[in-house]
């Protein structure tokens, strides 16, 4: 019974329930692709929240803190305001919009408000949405990858193969239900862990005596909230944490979830859950790697525990929670990870499938489907960009938070402020989305690739000034 695989062999099992149990709901596009808009606000809180935090939440962010320190800080402030604002701001206007319209993808409500630039609209969000979830998909295997080699001994090999293959399975099967029902179980058990683990880590630190402030102040710079930087690099590092909060908006896979929702009406209690769901989160993920320097500190991780977290500090939680917990419980809270890894691949594959499938196919090339040909050509496409975000995966070296930081910036910047003025400015048109998009789109893959431009000032702010600015000149060059 004492063995990290009975956790996740647990979990496992309930993905599997879920999809079974949601295999024969969909019978036409719209309950593939948007769950026929008859989910309730737990639910779609639920869902939007674990889709957007992702293996970068629970292995990205709380190795970032363990790495560096509180400059993480405006990280985790940047992501919460972000939250909270989507769903103050974008949340019930595009509910209502999008339900008038007839609207269940992203690109196709950006084309109902695009006139005479709706096909060229189309096209492009298809190609930055294929494009940027690759990578973004990628990452979560490989977040897979590395819970499964310090948790379970499985080399990446065997374990990212296994992750991809689960998501993509009940991903096709159930389709837009199947997603969001995993996510509900996906999102208790990844709170679960955020709150638990640091909890018990703090009463050991209390119980051996040591310090936290002590080890911040004896670890680098992890106690300053400028990273110990002055000048410029203070202020970029400040704008490039509180950046990612800008981005929430413009995610396909969160925006979607809002379209969802069974009536506008459900966005109040919805926007309670998220927001409460996300404090503990944050605070549970920013807690984890402050517990992961003082434990180093106090000489409590043995020399086991440090090679097993080496040169990749994303490893830390898996190797905290071995630490703390018996192997069976531990496997428990380490599928908390494997869960914020699938909670967020399901839905961007889901995105990744109704864009080829419902705006490319159907809408751009005029090739109507059944609506049971509608769902297996969404089951078919699926499997097909699983196997490709996989590919990517095991080609990759980058760490999960570089992936994310860049795929973010391209999505958020690219469909963030067009979404925005086109739900709260009448002047906005289909030129101003159109410019908007390629601006975010492009900058985001210049400033990435150019070396030294992300540390002088952070992709995501200044992709998404580029983006805004572009929508707001494209919209009023328009007489």
């Amino acid at each position: 019974m004492n063995n990290p695989f009975v956790g996740l062999v647990i979990y496992l099992a309930l993905m599997a329930a879920v999809a079974v149990w949601t295999w024969g709901r969909n019978r036409t596009r719209e309950d593939f692709i948007l769950g026929s808009r008859r989910l309730g606000a737990w639910v779609i809180a639920f869902s939007e929240r674990t889709a957007g935090e992702s293996s970068w939440l629970i292995l990205g962010l709380s190795g970032a803190l363990f790495a560096v320190g509180l400059v993480e800080i405006w990280t985790v402030i940047g992501c919460c305001s972000g939250a909270v604002l989507s769903w103050w701001v974008i949340a019930r206007r595009l509910r209502e919009v999008s339900g008038e319209q007839g609207s269940i993808t992203l690109p196709e409500f950006f084309v109902q408000v695009s006139g005479p630039w709706g096909r060229q609209v189309r096209v492009v969000a298809m190609l930055i949405i294929v494009f940027f979830f690759a990578f973004y998909i990628s990452a979560q295997f490989i977040g897979a990858g590395k819970v499964l080699k310090v948790t379970f001994g499985l080399d990446p090999g065997w374990g990212m193969p296994l992750a991809a293959l689960v998501v993509v399975l009940y991903t096709l099967m159930g389709g837009f239900v199947a997603v969001c029902y995993t996510d509900v179980v996906q999102a208790v058990l990844m709170v679960t862990t955020l709150v638990v683990l640091p909890a018990v880590g703090l009463v050991l630190i209390a119980r051996e005596g040591l310090a936290v402030a002590v080890a911040l102040r004896a670890t680098a710079q992890a106690a300053s909230l400028t990273g110990g930087l002055g000048g410029w690099p203070a202020a970029a590092a400040v704008i490039g944490g509180l950046s990612w909060g800008l981005h929430y908006i413009g995610q396909p896979q969160l925006v979607t979830k809002f379209m969802a929702i069974n009536e506008p009406q459900a966005v109040r209690v919805g926007r309670r859950v998220a927001i409460g769901w996300t404090v503990l989160a944050y605070s549970g993920a920013t807690l984890v790697g402050i517990v992961g320097i003082t434990l180093v500190h106090g000489g409590l991780l043995s020399p086991g525990d440090m090679a097993a977290v080496g040169a990749d500090q994303e490893r830390i939680l898996p190797v905290l929670a071995n630490l703390l917990f018996p192997a069976w419980l531990a496997g428990i809270l380490i599928a908390g990870a494997v869960a914020a890894m699938m909670s967020t691949a399901d839905s961007q594959l889901l995105i990744a499938t109704s864009t080829l499938v419902e705006d490319f196919w159907v809408r751009a090339l005029g090739r109507p489907l059944s609506p049971r040909a509608s769902v297996a050509a969404g089951r078919l496409v699926t499997l097909a960009i699983g196997v490709a975000a996989f590919a990517l995966a095991v080609t990759s070296d980058d760490l999960i938070y570089d992936i994310v930081s860049m795929a973010w910036a391209g999505l958020g910047s690219s469909f963030g402020p067009a979404l925005l003025l086109a739900l709260h400015w009448r002047r906005m048109n289909g030129r101003g989305v159109l410019w908007g998009m390629i601006a975010g789109a492009a900058t985001t893959a210049v400033w990435t690739s150019v070396p030294g431009l992300d540390e002088l000032v952070s992709v995501r702010f200044v992709s998404w000034i580029v983006a805004l600015g572009a929508c707001w000149v494209g919209a009023r060059s328009v007489r």
